[in-house]
């Protein structure tokens, strides 16, 4: 019940987020392919078909809050705000290796496996953003791919 209720506000908030995004969002140039207005349209619509999964079959596991969940969580929004601040000095490739390692160790994965999934996100995903949708990404210190 907890789950349609949160859903159900989450999803008024989302079509909020919608209507600005598809009404009131307009740019006056477009820097890349898919353009400014085009992320948060994404975004809302992806985010509404989510929330409508939820409202049409919630999870029927209990959230487990035992334990370090709520360090745990506090250690991502921390390293959300620290990503944030260190996308543009350190680049995309080099941010991202840094908070997909350190989420990736966060969520039990072993300092290997962790490396190669940070490295992996940050490589490939530099590659899939600036190469195939020509999007522009801060570079940081390193050589352009």
């Amino acid at each position: 019940m907890v789950d349609r209720i949160f859903a159900g506000l989450l999803l008024a908030v989302t079509l909020g987020y919608g209507w600005l995004a598809f009404a009131v969002i307009r740019a006056p140039f477009q820097y890349d392919p898919l353009g400014p207005e085009s992320w948060p349209r994404i975004l809302s619509v992806l985010a509404a078909i989510c929330l409508a999964g939820i409202l049409w079959k919630p999870d029927v596991e209990r959230f487990d809050t035992r334990g370090g969940t709520w360090l745990r969580l506090a250690a991502i929004v921390a390293l959300l705000i620290g990503y944030a601040g260190l996308y543009e000095p350190l680049g995309f490739v080099l941010a991202t290796l840094l908070f997909g390692t350190i989420a990736a160790r966060l969520l039990g994965a072993s300092l290997l496996r962790a490396g190669l999934f940070g490295l992996t996100a940050g490589v490939l995903g530099y590659l899939l953003c600036a190469g195939l949708l020509d999007l522009n990404l801060p570079e940081g210190p390193l050589p352009r791919l």
